[in-house]
């Protein structure tokens, strides 16, 4: 996945400070649009690409704390950092349980906001990532998805084959054809992508 392309997003209802932050992106080289308002930013960007959303958290109708649990719900794998001239503990708390990579007040500067949108976008990435996956294994068919699951708990083709009352060379089949769709060259890669992927 290549974060070059990955897009910032300024969710922000202040103007000066939306060019602000896009100006001082794009200086850098970084993708940017901004968006007045939440609803906006939740009805015509794209949720499911590697990106950040720098999300001011007071905005009329679909505040921060909005636009955040909507996301989440969506299982959006953009990165969220909070840019806020009203911070306190509270709002901090519920962002960070909210799955927020960063929380930060304004103004900020480029020397601190460079390194939370580098660690928000391989976070983004890698969710982004795991998502591939897990619709790679949700379109692998209801036997190799039973074969993966036993290679998961550490069983081998003969217990496999056992519990599933199969054969073991059908077991070895329905594994090597899981691997390929998946995109495993091997045992190592399979358990790599297995783990990336998460509770089966």
């Amino acid at each position: 996945m290549n974060t070059s392309e990955a897009i910032i997003h300024v969710v922000d209802d202040d103007p000066s400070v939306r060019h602000a932050c896009r100006y001082m992106l794009e200086t850098v080289g970084m993708a940017c649009r901004d968006w007045p308002d939440g609803r906006a930013f939740l009805e015509r960007a794209d949720l499911y690409a590697v990106g950040v959303v720098l999300l001011d958290m007071r905005m009329p109708h679909w505040d921060g704390r909005a636009v955040q649990a909507h996301l989440g719900r969506l299982g959006s794998p953009l990165s969220i950092i909070i840019l806020t001239g009203h911070a306190d503990v509270p709002m901090v708390t519920d962002a960070f349980r909210g799955g927020a990579a960063d929380f930060l007040e304004k103004p900020v500067l480029l020397d601190t906001l460079l390194p939370a949108i580098g660690r928000a976008l391989a976070k983004s990435e890698q969710a982004c990532q795991r998502r591939r996956l897990q619709g790679l294994y949700h379109a692998l068919s209801p036997r190799e998805r039973a074969v993966i699951r036993g290679v998961r708990a550490g069983m081998t083709n003969r217990d496999i084959a056992a519990d599933q009352g199969v054969s073991v060379r059908y077991v070895e089949v329905q594994r090597a054809q899981a691997m390929e769709k998946l995109g495993a060259a091997h045992m190592a890669d399979l358990i790599r992508i297995l783990t990336e992927i998460g509770d089966l």
